[in-house]
């Protein structure tokens, strides 16, 4: 094999390795050490040695043993020099411990669930917790998740960093917490799993490796949160929430790429299997008679299943559901949905005004569904210069291309009368 095959092999490794372990390597690296900080940057310096070592030398037989090994060597480097005038053996011999049987091929436990729940523990400042699971478990960087949760990268950034040393500082333990515990944390856990699941939901196409995978671990970390905590309705509400989204994952694009709205899919591309267990996990959730948020997304998802597959109008029912998940969530992405859907239910008119309700809030105004529902209300009631400028800020604020184009071919439908 050519030196430029060595090189291209060994890129194209340590890419998948990075998007199918990095998580994974990091728990394992923080459950030792009780410092996710330093097991992100060893982990950063084993990545960095493996593009140095692969293309010269081959890829490892085990590339995730083989980064594990390096990572905890830079670590214990790292911890001489932190612990050069103290007694650190102890702590040296914590992270030593197991690093040639990683290397040999020894399975290497997943443990991002403790991290998961650790993240989540009374100690680290409630606002924080799912960012912080974003990051540290499911790997996203800060801008996204500053995206996600309608605040600056720069102050997700700040924060972010101070939750890292408050881990360290407080010697947070790095466990799944003990039956009596878990309820008090299972809250934060679900929202990092659901932000997350929404950002692998946002490349419909695939096209970003970073969030290819994103949907499926999500929705493998719920079964194992259900799997925990049988009898948590929100934990079985959430679960039913995205198998009926992925149900529908591929009817989102047409056969040329190109963005397919709800109202348009072919519902002969869903798939029935999922849709038959979220029906089936959401009948489990609500016969345990403790309602939530995500039995509620839930519920609107099956309605809106319903409504496409029956032919039927629901939107009063539609509206009812959006109510009640607003009254427990206040969320404005929740009120955005609301005003559409009572923009069908009782005219255009009537989901603009609901539409101002919000319109206060300076985080809706970079979110682009709300301009897109915004413009799509004001084409239907005629005014139409303002629903094209409305549709010029939702597509400034879109970063899927085939979003972007179908939101173009409606501002074109409405700039022209």
């Amino acid at each position: 094999m050519t030196s430029a095959n060595h090189e291209a092999r060994a890129q194209r490794t340590i890419e998948e390795v990075a998007r199918r372990s990095y998580s994974k390597l990091v728990a394992f690296l923080a459950v030792r050490t009780h410092d996710v900080a330093a097991a992100e940057d060893a982990l950063s310096e084993a990545f960095g040695s493996a593009l140095a070592d692969w293309p010269v030398n081959g890829c490892p037989e085990n590339p995730e043993g083989w980064l594990l090994t390096v990572a905890r060597r830079k670590g214990i480097d790292a911890m001489r020099r932190q612990h050069r005038n103290q007694a650190a053996g102890a702590d040296l011999q914590l992270i030593a411990e197991g690093l040639e049987a990683a290397a040999a091929g020894v399975q290497i436990p997943d443990q991002r669930l403790a991290l998961l729940f650790t993240c989540a523990h009374p100690a680290i400042e409630e606002g924080i917790r799912a960012p912080l699971m974003l990051q540290v478990v499911l790997g996203l960087n800060a801008e996204a998740i500053a995206s996600a949760f309608l605040i600056s990268p720069a102050t997700m950034g700040q924060r972010l960093v101070r939750a890292k040393n408050k881990i360290r500082q407080a010697r947070v333990p790095f466990r799944v917490p003990e039956p009596e515990e878990l309820g008090d944390r299972v809250d934060a856990v679900l929202d990092a799993i659901y932000a997350a699941f929404a950002e692998g939901w946002s490349d419909a196409a695939g096209t970003d490796a970073a969030r290819r995978d994103l949907a499926q671990e999500a929705i493998f970390l719920c079964r194992v949160v259900v799997e925990l905590l049988p009898e948590e309705p929100e934990a079985l509400g959430l679960l039913a929430l995205m198998l009926h989204a992925e149900a529908r994952s591929e009817a989102r694009r047409s056969a040329s790429g190109e963005y397919v709205p709800l109202a348009e899919q072919d519902v002969a591309r869903w798939d029935s299997r999922l849709i038959r267990e979220a029906e089936q996990v959401l009948l489990r959730a609500g016969a345990l008679g403790r309602m939530g948020r995500f039995q509620l997304e839930a519920a609107l998802q099956s309605a809106h299943v319903y409504r496409r597959m029956t032919g039927r109008a629901n939107w009063a029912d539609v509206v009812k559901l959006y109510e009640a998940l607003f009254a427990i969530s206040g969320s404005p992405v929740v009120a955005i949905n609301r005003a559409v859907a009572i923009g069908e239910l009782r005219g255009p008119g009537a989901g603009l005004k609901a539409l101002q309700e919000i319109q206060a809030d300076a985080g809706v105004k970079q979110y682009q569904p709300y301009w897109a529902a915004r413009a799509d209300l004001l084409a239907k009631t005629g005014a139409y210069a303002p629903a094209n400028e409305a549709y010029k800020m939702a597509i400034g604020l879109e970063r899927d291309s085939a979003v972007r184009r179908f939101l173009q071919n409606r501002q074109a439908s409405v700039a022209n009368r």
